[in-house]
């Protein structure tokens, strides 16, 4: 998605544009498989769940990726990339005023917890802030389109205030819609459905704000490049990751779902490198590293908190065994 992305906005797509084509994309997409497998099992869509749904489109897709490409737009794939590994440290933070996480600081889980979220969200800012040396230079891979399109775009795309502040409220946008998503999957247990309701929702929330921001009528012409782009991140990254992130929600929870961020990153830096002839400072390079501990710290400190509720109620259940036994 993020080198997707990056190649047909440098080519001179507008992200707004490219963000309400995907949202349409993903809406035809998933019609047809919550029609053929969840229509008659789908639970009974009430106003309140449609809220919901509401605020998870708003949050995880509109804001969440209005944010995420504007701000890629204006920074690079490996800080996109990097950036949104605060997603859990900001899940947990957000979790604390809506009663879904609790802060323990006199156990080792919950001082785990607030000083890897502490660790996580300073790499970001090292991240953000800090450009620093060159530690990798560009790589000898030359890709003819590429190579175009950095000519075209090599100065006058990256600002490295604005780009990574707005990835990090994407990053917030997305927490959110975790939270909100949480909900959805509780009540309503169809995540083709649903996802396909989120998408539908926010396909008119993203024309109608593009059509506000771009007045171009040729900015939504569609050439074959832009047209895979769209087809690749709203089939693939929309539908299918979005279902699939609901489902293991559902089924695992909110943390298991935000283990694999740090994969996306190193993922995206070898690809960016690889393909964009991209640079890695050391800013970069540092910033990713802390943010990757400070999220294995938080994610430590909620499986030590979870094996100690497990281990508690275990031994709740055996008394209440042995009292019944007595009688």
């Amino acid at each position: 998605m993020n080198i997707v992305g990056t190649l047909v906005m440098d080519a001179g797509m507008d992200p707004f544009v490219h963000i309400a084509y995907r949202q349409i994309i993903a809406t035809i997409s998933l019609v047809p498989f919550a029609y053929f497998f969840e229509w008659k099992t789908k639970p009974q869509l009430t106003s309140s769940i449609l809220f919901w749904i509401f605020l998870c489109s708003l949050s995880g897709l509109t804001a969440s990726q209005i944010a995420y490409f504007v701000g890629l737009k204006n920074s690079t794939p490996t800080i996109a990339c990097a950036l949104s590994n605060l997603i859990p440290a900001a899940t947990f933070l957000l979790a604390i005023p809506f009663g879904l996480e609790k802060v323990g600081f006199r156990s080792k889980s919950g001082q785990s917890k607030v000083w890897g979220t502490i660790i996580c969200v300073g790499g970001a800012m090292l991240l953000s802030l800090y450009h620093g040396p060159i530690v990798i230079g560009q790589s000898g891979i030359h890709w003819k389109f590429a190579e175009n399109t950095e000519k075209k775009n090599s100065t006058d795309h990256v600002n490295l205030i604005l780009g990574p502040l707005l990835l990090i409220v994407s990053t917030v946008s997305y927490s959110l819609w975790i939270i909100f998503q949480a909900r959805v999957s509780e009540k309503y247990a169809a995540p083709y459905t649903s996802t396909m309701l989120m998408c539908l929702m926010a396909s008119f929330q993203c024309v109608i704000i593009g059509v506000f921001v771009i007045h171009d009528k040729a900015a939504w012409f569609l050439d074959r490049m832009r047209t895979i782009a769209v087809l690749y991140n709203g089939i693939v990254c929309t539908a299918l990751g979005y279902c699939l992130t609901s489902w293991c929600i559902q089924r695992k929870g909110p943390l298991y779902v935000s283990v694999f961020y740090p994969l996306m990153l190193i993922i995206t830096a070898v690809l960016s490198w690889t393909l964009l002839r991209e640079k890695l400072y050391l800013g970069t390079v540092v910033g990713s590293f802390l943010t990757v501990v400070g999220f294995y710290g938080v994610l430590w400190g909620k499986d030590e908190e979870k094996s100690k509720s497990e281990t508690e109620n275990l031994e709740i259940k055996t008394d209440k065994l042995k009292q019944q036994g007595a009688k």
